[in-house]
């Protein structure tokens, strides 16, 4: 059964957001690693441009929040919870939000696009040239690393694959050179188009 099909089956082929039956199509939560079920969700085109496009957000539409924040379904209750925290200067909003209940998992994945910060709070992590870099980019080293630890030495041009950003650092990131995880400073990093 492919990914679609499942999702169809799991909410009925209705929007898990505001249950519309039209257009609807698969959308991988970020930050996803591998494109699950568990990591989808099956959504129609009105949420999934208001997600994609947060300047262009009907606050009303997402009143729907009141009854998809309920689910039972993680990747469902992390978009709810984004978009409450993105609407919350709204009023209602934040009245959701203070019932919502997320596991420690589920709302560290929540959290983890920075969706819910102001703009002053946010972490960034930017490559050598400034370029904001995100989970799952490909970078390419800017100078040969010696690995702490470790008789690897990262060659310059080396790409690292599928990074994952240290939340509290701006200035680190982690990828696998050599088959080992390590840890690597984002000022010796180029991000790859």
């Amino acid at each position: 059964m492919s990914i679609e099909q499942a999702l169809h089956t799991r909410s009925e082929s209705k929007c898990e957001l505001c249950g519309a039956t039209d257009a609807l199509a698969v959308y991988s939560v970020p930050p996803a690693s591998d494109e699950s079920v568990d990591q989808s969700v099956l959504i129609c085109a009105t949420c999934r441009d208001q997600l994609d496009n947060p300047e262009q957000v009907d606050p009303n539409h997402w009143r729907c929040l009141n009854d998809s924040m309920w689910s039972q379904v993680p990747a469902v209750q992390v978009l709810a919870w984004r978009m409450l925290n993105r609407l919350r200067a709204e009023g209602w909003p934040q009245d959701l939000l203070d019932m919502m209940y997320l596991d420690d998992e589920t709302l560290a994945w929540a959290q983890a696009t920075g969706d819910h910060l102001s703009e002053d709070e946010v972490v960034r992590h930017l490559d050598s040239n400034g370029a904001v870099l995100e989970a799952g980019d490909t970078v390419t080293l800017t100078k040969d690393l010696n690995v702490k630890g470790s008789s690897i030495n990262a060659k310059r041009g080396t790409a690292v694959r599928n990074i994952s950003l240290v939340p509290d650092n701006p200035e680190q990131i982690e990828g696998r050179v050599e088959g080992q995880q390590i840890v690597i400073l984002t000022k010796f990093v180029k991000k790859q188009k």
